[in-house]
């Protein structure tokens, strides 16, 4: 037993799972998505490497996607990781699409990673949710088709889920 302490105390990864798995099953699910989201939130207002801005911004892709795979690794709730990718993706899609359109390919490959994953959640999830991120997808799949279509990684992707 204290061994078990002793190691969630020194690895943050290994408390959240004991957390979710062990200790409070009702609620560290949606309390885990809560910190990921304001950990998210965190990584959005952080300054990141990069001479231009798409290039900062797929740093910051990058971040998000490794603290979403870190979510992902202790929570096996599917529906909660879907929600932080559209978190994430509402940034480069929100703003114009004129920065798909540089010659900075590492932006357009980032966000196509993202989507990627979105889109491979979505297929293991229940039908109920198709209808609550599918539309959201297919705006996205869209717009990237758009605008980088002469990139093979967006032009492999499908036209809509």
């Amino acid at each position: 037993e204290k061994l078990v302490l002793k190691a969630a105390k020194s690895d943050r990864s290994f408390h959240d799972f004991i957390l979710v798995n062990y200790a409070d099953q009702a609620n560290a699910e949606k309390e885990l998505f809560e910190v990921t989201k304001a950990d998210l939130e965190i990584l959005f207002q952080k300054r990141y490497k990069g001479f231009s801005p798409e290039l900062q911004m797929a740093n910051m892709l990058a971040a998000c996607h490794k603290r979403i795979n870190e979510f992902g690794k202790v929570c096996k709730n599917k529906t909660f990781e879907l929600d932080l990718i559209i978190h994430v993706l509402d940034i480069p899609f929100s703003g114009s699409t004129q920065m798909f359109c540089t010659c900075f390919t590492q932006y357009n490959y980032r966000v196509v990673l993202l989507v990627k994953k979105a889109i491979a959640l979505l297929s293991k999830l229940h039908e109920d949710y198709r209808f609550e991120y599918e539309p959201v997808l297919n705006n996205y799949l869209n717009t990237l088709h758009g605008a980088s279509d002469h990139l093979d990684f967006v032009y492999h992707l499908p036209k809509s889920v």
